[in-house]
C-alpha cells in the first residue's frame, strides 16, 4: 500500500521539478505544469497521462485507476487510489508523468542515472 509519503522526496529530487501546495493540497510541478496532485485526504494521486491511452489503464485495473471528472477529460490526467498501489508502483507513475513535461534530454539524463526505475 502506497502513501504519499513514499512519492513526496521524488517531487523534490526530480530534475526541474518542485512541490506547491495549493488549498492545502500537495502538487508537483515543472515550470507552471502540474504532473501530479494528490487529494486533501491524500487518498488519490492524480497524474500526467497520455490521453490515448488512460481508458485501458482504467480498464485495466478499475480498483486502481479511475478517469479525472467530467471538466478535466480535456487535459492529459488519470487517478489512482494510493491504497491500491504499492509503493514501487507509485514511485514510477510519478516519474512516468514528469516525463511527460520535461525536455527529452532531462529525462534521458534521468534514465543514465537510474537505468532500472525510480527509488
Amino acid at each position: 500500500m502506497a502513501v504519499i509519503e513514499d512519492v513526496r522526496p521524488l517531487g523534490a529530487e526530480l530534475e526541474r521539478s518542485y512541490p506547491v501546495y495549493v488549498r492545502g493540497r500537495l502538487k508537483f510541478r515543472v515550470g507552471q505544469i502540474v504532473y501530479v496532485a494528490f487529494s486533501l485526504d491524500e487518498s488519490v494521486m492524480g497524474f500526467a497521462f497520455p490521453k490515448e491511452e488512460r481508458a485501458a489503464l482504467v480498464r485495466s485495473a478499475p480498483e486502481t485507476f479511475a478517469l479525472p471528472a467530467a471538466r478535466d477529460l480535456r487535459f492529459n490526467w488519470v487517478h489512482a487510489r494510493l491504497a491500491a498501489l504499492d509503493p514501487a508502483e507509485a514511485r514510477e507513475l510519478v516519474v512516468d508523468a514528469w516525463r511527460m513535461v520535461v525536455p527529452k534530454k532531462v529525462a534521458a539524463a534521468y534514465d543514465l542515472v537510474h537505468p532500472t526505475g525510480p527509488g
